[in-house]
């Protein structure tokens, strides 16, 4: 019998989906990739696979987890097989570079970046940038890690030569220009089936770690706020959101194969939105859905369960 296979690397991530499709009856079978044998030469099982792997796999020592995957994920469509959030959307999950060129290519604007390798371009990159203020960040990282704020030249010299430099899992630095938001929050609009499902407001006043899982739990994080911020929920859906930007989101999606997925934004002084990042791993905060009365995971959940279903009705007839 057919069944929906869940292709992933983080069990903590996984178990809140895998609970919904027990609910809902969905016959599942999990596939831990952080290391395995994959036979080319055999035939995939029949069934419905969706991939969540994640750039940040390697801060768990699963170093070569997305390598892995994008075999068997070549292998599975090789095959013919109904693949949720396939190659194409690992290949933007895993550098941030290609994010933007797809994003920049369906008319989304994004901060203004340069890519830099080696210690020393990247103090020429944030020198070419001539930002006042602007980021650090790692082309391949999730979860915001890495992240830094400087406001000088000099101060990112005393980073990038000193002994707390963060050397990118794939040696890509990226410097972009710091857009000031006119409050301290980001938006996270989550997807479902390509199509918009909530907005979720995340408060970065405590710094840029900015993952809604509630597993998600880093300390000494990077203020770039400054100061003592009320006490409040850090992820809050937001009602009745209705930007513009959520057609092209939607339009960016399907052009790119992206089925499941947050993007993130944030505004400026202006009021213009700056996209600066695609997870196509995507997770939910269950206090803030609890409060909201909606549940991202139940809706993957039931998204999967409909597309078992299309392959079983569409195996059936073939016979």
């Amino acid at each position: 019998m057919s069944k929906v296979y869940v292709i992933h690397e983080n069990n903590e991530w996984t178990e809140h989906l895998t609970r919904r499709l027990e609910e809902l009856d969905v016959p599942y079978e999990e596939w831990f990739l952080d290391q395995g044998v994959l036979d080319l030469t055999e035939e995939p099982p029949e069934g419905i696979f969706y991939s969540r792997i994640s750039a940040s796999s390697h801060t768990r020592n699963h170093r070569y987890a997305p390598e892995l995957t994008e075999g068997v994920l070549a292998w599975l469509e090789r095959h013919g097989r109904t693949v949720i959030n396939g190659s194409r959307a690992l290949r933007l999950e895993l550098s941030k570079i290609n994010q933007y060129m797809a994003l920049n290519q369906a008319g989304i604007r994004t901060p203004k970046t340069l890519a830099a390798v080696g210690k020393q371009q990247i103090i020429e990159a944030a020198e070419k940038l001539g930002a006042s203020s602007f980021i650090t960040k790692h082309n391949r990282a999730g979860k915001g890690l890495g992240v830094q704020l400087f406001h000088s030249i000099d101060g990112l010299k005393n980073y990038v030569q000193g002994p707390d430099f963060d050397e990118p899992v794939d040696g890509i630095t990226l410097i972009q220009e710091y857009i000031k938001a006119p409050d301290p929050y980001i938006t996270r609009c989550e997807f479902v089936n390509g199509k918009f499902l909530y907005a979720v407001q995340v408060d970065t006043s405590e710094g840029f770690e900015l993952c809604p899982a509630d597993a998600c739990k880093v300390n000494d994080l990077f203020c770039p706020a400054g100061g003592e911020a009320e006490e409040k929920a850090k992820f809050q859906i937001v009602d009745n959101f209705n930007e513009s930007v959520i057609e092209r989101y939607e339009q960016f999606l399907a052009e790119n194969d992206i089925r499941i997925a947050g993007i993130e934004f944030i505004y400026n002084q202006d009021g213009e939105i700056f996209t600066y990042d695609v997870n196509t791993n995507t997770n939910y905060n269950s206090e803030a859905e609890a409060k909201a009365g909606k549940y991202g995971m139940l809706e993957m959940a039931a998204f999967l369960k409909e597309e078992l279903k299309a392959l079983q009705a569409s195996n059936s007839i073939s016979f």
